[in-house]
């Protein structure tokens, strides 16, 4: 009997070794993960083992930035973060939350988990890193994922800036205290827009844009397909972070977010005091009571350790003061005053706790991931975000039937207006958050008018959450380009990422060009950059002068006596009153650098004072220039990655191609933001770019800063970065047939033994030793029934090379004569199942009785062969082939054959997503579609194939009494 060759739905069960894990990896051209398993929980796994393989190293730094003990391997640099991690108790939040999840998203975080544990050991040794700082891997927990997004996303509401505001408060007065107030270099920003279908070429949505974050490397953002029976979403993961949280396309919706700049964690100035037992008390609302405090232990590789106490009030944990001195309240009584020493200034006495909405509910937001992953309308995905806590977001959302979606998603705190802007007194009852309730979160129409809709971190949607955004340039921007076409394509969205116009520096300019009493030299310059046409691309020296320009103008206004309070010798940054870690948000020259073009408009200087700040600046550079000449825009303006070993490169080339040169700057649509007045380098910029088409999820695309691998020396290391400097995009591959199946890993027991360091990148297997074929009996089965009275009958995969004579035995005999390779050679019949074995649609299976090969047992997706051109293919439609072997048939065992195709009908049947079994025998075979008939299979009509008429027949669920699943 003849049944057809497979093309597996997402879902269908694995080939190969690969069975024996439930899940199937392929790779597309650029190294990107696309993976396949038999139901949700499989696939979870199946992500977190990739990712080991894949981003070892990134994983094992991850953990250990959760637990606080980085510095156990990186030294002492790393012991300022391990001591905030730890005072800040995220470890113990995320256990928290973890604890409260519901009991499907806990075993769906698990699954994960356990496949990260299980790739873990293999993924590092590959990784280099491990060996040069002596490390092994460590184990992950269940709540782990919930701890690297907390650790990751902790600092995003930019709590230090209230430190900042402290001090200017403090320092230029009250009135001054929002001076500053702009995109601050402890924010994370983003671009995302949507365009409706009445503005796209195809008629219907397209989603786009680029989140804006430090660069990492390797990188915050892993491009994965993630596909079972339940739903096929492409999209940007967060390693170490189950499914695709932020920038997905299911396809039918698709899904993006940027930072919606609200306000949602608050700074609590504490009074603390030493009881006499050694223990901490805090003042709160109702008066001294006792608070948590422990002592914790930061080990140092290259030092001694360092000692932590962690403190936690009713407010949250203490994240700055190293706790009350032991001296003062010795002797003391509980109640005595004499033993408060949080009173004293500054250095010598502050106590400062951080609230923020996991730590106080337990929350996280991890039960929406699952559910964005089964999103198939912007319904679907509104419903999943009204779950989502951290960090607080702006999404647009699109899907097929062109519903669109504009909201914020997260917990804000209902709390007084006071602690948005600045450290708030603990015991004061006014400050404390109203219990159980929050914000209620603005949303708007995403398909106005226009058709057009823009999220890019400026105080729009998000106003009312929220103190400080970024200015409306990219916005505006964005916005004018999207506007002058109404025939958008996915491809064209590039020329929207990579839009270099930069709109802030008019306000400099414009005092440019009234500047007085110009030298001859000033006036070439000032002619030179008014005739600019304010692009910062990467081969402009004319971007290059105004960014000397604005550099001098910035260190001139630190300078400038308005603003000795926070400049110089007493510049925020210097004091000891904080942690180190806090010093980016509490240094002058970037706060001057960021909010330049708002100092050059009101409030700080009059305008003559500003015109002559720019005139002098402008006769600096412009002698500098003449001296000498500026250099292109990309030869200073490069990127500048946070790595956790940052000299760790295999050779000068990868360290050099790590660090391109860019155009871009911090206010223009390809925001790659240095840090004005400081360094043209830059460290923030477009973590990723993504565009999903709502008409055609094949003309999606996504690029990140490096490659898909974060293994040093792999092919797919650093091979997007020319595209990500280009601007360019690479194809989203949704046809499995166009990606390439991985050879199967080794998911070996874990160790905690040192790896070596041979690299072995996933991408060629082939340099690993050839294997001797496995006989058939000795290989993992994909499905084993015992049958009464009849045997036990496994299938395993056809082995092309090892089966090759056993198949063409079969296949040239007379009564195989319907199967249509007669007259193949022994050589063409291996090269056939060759074929089939590479496709990622069709499968061979060998059916085994007892471990006799009794059957070939092939199946294949209609939709994917040439026989879905000649019926119409229904959702959940696999077509199978059966050829009996010889010396068997219907008079070796009664019902032979029948038993056979129960068997085989159980395997596809056990699959979900499998519907209805589809045959298509030679219309001449009669014998076979009498059988079928009798086995329940409903005829179909004969169609014409190029090589033979066939008939067609159908088997469903409903028909065996199975039901759908």
């Amino acid at each position: 009997m003849t049944a057809d060759v497979d093309s597996e739905r997402p879902g269908e069960r694995p080939d190969r070794a690969q069975a024996a894990v439930g899940h199937e990896l392929f790779r597309d051209d650029w190294g990107i993960p696309h993976l396949r398993a038999a139901d949700a929980l499989t696939l979870a796994r199946a992500q977190g083992h990739a990712t080991a393989l894949d981003r070892a190293w990134q994983l094992e730094t991850e953990r250990h930035r959760v637990l606080g003990t980085s510095a156990s391997h990186l030294g002492a640099e790393a012991v300022d973060w391990d001591r905030f991690v730890r005072r800040a108790r995220i470890a113990d939040t995320a256990r928290r939350c973890f604890d409260r999840l519901a009991p499907e998203t806990a075993a769906w975080v698990t699954a994960y988990v356990d496949g990260v544990n299980e790739g873990l050991a293999e993924g590092a040794e590959r990784a280099p890193e491990f060996a040069a700082v002596g490390l092994a891997p460590g184990r992950w927990e269940r709540w782990t994922p919930l701890g690297v997004w907390l650790s990751t996303h902790i600092l995003f509401a930019g709590f230090p800036t209230k430190l900042w505001r402290e001090e200017v408060a403090r320092r230029l007065g009250e009135d001054r205290t929002t001076l500053f107030a702009t995109d601050g270099p402890g924010t994370a920003g983003s671009n995302g827009w949507l365009l409706t279908g009445d503005r796209t070429a195809t008629g219907a949505p397209i989603v786009a844009g680029d989140p804006h974050r430090f660069i990492e490397d390797p990188g915050v953002y892993q491009q994965i397909r993630l596909a079972c029976p339940e739903f096929d979403v492409v999209g940007l993961a967060v390693p170490g972070i189950p499914g695709i949280a932020h920038f997905g396309h299911t396809g039918h919706v698709a899904w993006a977010i940027t930072n919606a700049m609200a306000d949602y964690q608050d700074l609590y100035r504490e009074r603390l005091r030493r009881t006499p037992d050694g223990g901490v008390e805090a003042l709160g609302p109702g008066g001294w009571y006792r608070a948590h405090a422990h002592t914790e232990t930061i080990e140092v590789a290259g030092a001694e350790p360092e000692r932590v106490e962690v403190i936690e009030t009713d407010r949250g944990p203490v994240i700055i003061g190293d706790g009350p001195g032991a001296g003062a309240g010795a002797g003391a009584g509980a109640g005595d005053e004499a033993a408060d020493v949080a009173g004293s200034e500054a250095a010598d006495g502050t106590f400062i706790s951080l609230r923020y909405p996991p730590r106080v509910t337990g929350e996280l937001g991890f039960d929406a991931l699952p559910a964005l992953l089964r999103a198939r309308t912007v319904a679907d995905v509104d419903t999943a975000l009204d779950r989502w806590v951290e960090p607080v977001n702006v999404v647009l959302a699109a899907d097929t039937a062109g519903s669109t979606l504009h909201r914020v998603a997260g917990h804000v705190p209902v709390r007084p207006y006071a602690n948005r802007l600045r450290v708030v007194p603990a015991e004061d009852p006014a400050y404390a958050w109203r219990e159980g309730e929050t914000v209620p979160l603005p949303r708007t129409e995403a398909d106005g008018a226009d058709g057009i809709a823009v999220m890019a971190n400026e105080r729009g949607l998000a106003a009312p959450l929220g103190v400080e955004f970024a200015p409306h340039h990219r916005a505006r921007r964005i916005r004018e380009l999207l506007g002058a076409d109404t025939d958008w394509t996915s491809d064209a969205q590039a020329a929207v990422h990579t839009d270099t116009l930069l709109a802030s520096s008019r306000r400099l300019l414009s005092l440019l060009a009234w500047a007085p009493g110009l030298g001859p030299a000033a006036e070439r310059l000032r002619d030179r950059l008014l005739r600019w046409d304010r692009h910062m691309d990467a081969d402009s020296t004319d971007a290059t002068l105004y960014a000397r320009l604005r550099t001098d103008v910035v260190h001139r206004l630190a300078a400038h006596p308005a603003l000795n309070g926070v400049t110089g010798e007493d510049d925020p940054w210097r004091s000891a009153a904080y942690p180190a870690l806090f010093r980016p948000w509490l240094a002058a020259v970037p706060r001057i650098g960021y909010a330049l073009e708002s100092l050059l408009t009101v409030g700080l200087l009059p305008y003559e004072d500003r015109l002559a700040l720019v005139a002098a600046s402008a006769e600096a550079v412009a002698a500098a220039a003449e001296e000498t000449p500026p250099a292109p825009w990309g030869e200073l303006h490069r990127l500048s990655p946070w790595q956790a070993l940052p000299d760790l490169a295999p050779d000068s080339s990868d360290a050099e191609a790590i660090r391109p040169g860019v155009a871009g700057d911090h206010d223009c649509v390809l925001s790659t933001s240095g840090v004005p007045g400081v360094t043209d380098l830059f460290a923030r910029g477009p973590a990723a770019r993504y565009v999903w088409d709502l008409g055609r999820r094949e003309d999606s695309r996504w690029v990140v800063p490096f490659g898909a691998s974060g293994v040093p020396g792999s092919a797919h290391h650093r091979d997007q970065t020319p595209l990500w400097v280009r601007g360019e995009l690479a194809p989203v591959v949704t046809d499995w047939n166009l990606l390439h199946r991985a050879k199967p890993h080794s998911t070996k027991p874990h160790s905690t033994k040192p790896h070596s360091t041979s690299h072995r990148p996933e991408e060629n297997p082939a340099m690993t030793a050839a294997t001797e074929p496995v006989a058939p009996a000795l290989r993992p089965a994909v499905h084993e029934q015992k049958i009464e009275g009849f045997g036990t009958v496994r299938l395993v995969p056809v082995d092309p090379a090892a089966d090759a004579e056993l198949l063409h035995g079969w296949v040239t005999e007379e009564r195989a004569r319907f199967w249509g390779m007669a007259d193949h050679s022994l050589e063409q019949v291996r090269e056939i199942y060759e074929f089939v074995d590479s496709l990622p649609t069709h499968h061979a299976y060998l059916a085994l009785r007892d471990g006799v090969p009794a059957a070939l047992f092939q199946t294949y997706e209609p939709d994917a062969d040439p026989v879905g051109e000649c019926y119409d293919v229904q959702p959940g439609d696999f077509g199978v082939h059966l050829l009996i072997a010889p010396a068997e048939g219907e008079g070796a065992v009664k019902g032979y054959t029948e038993t056979l195709l129960t068997a085989f009908i159980a395997y596809v049947f056990s699959d979900p997503a499998h519907v209805r079994v589809v045959v298509e025998p030679d219309a001449r075979n009669e014998k076979a579609i009498a059988r079928m008939v009798r086995m329940g299979f409903e005829l179909g009509p004969e169609i014409r194939k190029p090589e033979k008429t066939a008939r067609l027949a159908f088997l469903t669920r409903a028909a065996l009494g199975l039901g759908l699943a």
